[in-house]
C-alpha cells in the first residue's frame, strides 16, 4: 500500500484509473490529491508516477558470519565462490567477503559478488573469517560448503 500526490490544472484530470474527490476551492488554481493503492504480487501501479516503497534490508537481506580455522586452497575457494553464480542451492548470494587461511600458512582474502571473484594474499589475522550477504540463504548448506 503506498500513497502519492499529484497536483493537476483546473481542467486536467487523473489517469491512474482510482476515483478521486477534489475539494474546490475558488482561491487555488490547482487541485492536489492523494490515493491509496493496493498491489498484489507481481502488479506495478499504472499511474506515470514514481513511489518508493520502503524495506528494512533486514526484511529483504540476511547475512551469515563464520570464524574458521579450516585451511582453503586458492583453488578451492575460487571453486566453492564459483558455486554461488552457478544454483541457488546456498541462497540468492549478492556479497561475500573474508580472510581465511590457506594451506601453506599465508591468508587469503577474497570479495565475491555475482559474476565477480576476487581472491589474492594479504595480511594475517588471528582466526579466519567470513561473510555471506544475500536472500533466502540455506545456512546449513553454506555450512557444509565452507567446511564448518
Amino acid at each position: 500500500e503506498h500513497e502519492h500526490h499529484h497536483d493537476h490544472d483546473d481542467d486536467d484530470h487523473c489517469s491512474c484509473g482510482h476515483h478521486h474527490h477534489h475539494d474546490d476551492d475558488d482561491d487555488d488554481d490547482e487541485e492536489e490529491h492523494e490515493h491509496e493503492h493496493h498491489h498484489h504480487d507481481g502488479e506495478t501501479c499504472s499511474c506515470g508516477h514514481h513511489h518508493h516503497h520502503d524495506h528494512d534490508a533486514d526484511e529483504v537481506f540476511q547475512s551469515f558470519g563464520a570464524e574458521t580455522t579450516h585451511t582453503f586452497s586458492e583453488e578451492k575457494l575460487r571453486d566453492i565462490l564459483s558455486a554461488f553464480d552457478e544454483d541457488h542451492t546456498y541462497g540468492m548470494i549478492l556479497r561475500a567477503k573474508g580472510i581465511v587461511p590457506a594451506e601453506d600458512g599465508r591468508w587469503i582474502h577474497f570479495d565475491y559478488v555475482p559474476g565477480g571473484i576476487d581472491i589474492r594474499y594479504g595480511a594475517a589475522g588471528i582466526i579466519g573469517r567470513l561473510c555471506v550477504i544475500g536472500s533466502g540463504l540455506n545456512r546449513d548448506a553454506l555450512k557444509t560448503l565452507f567446511a564448518l
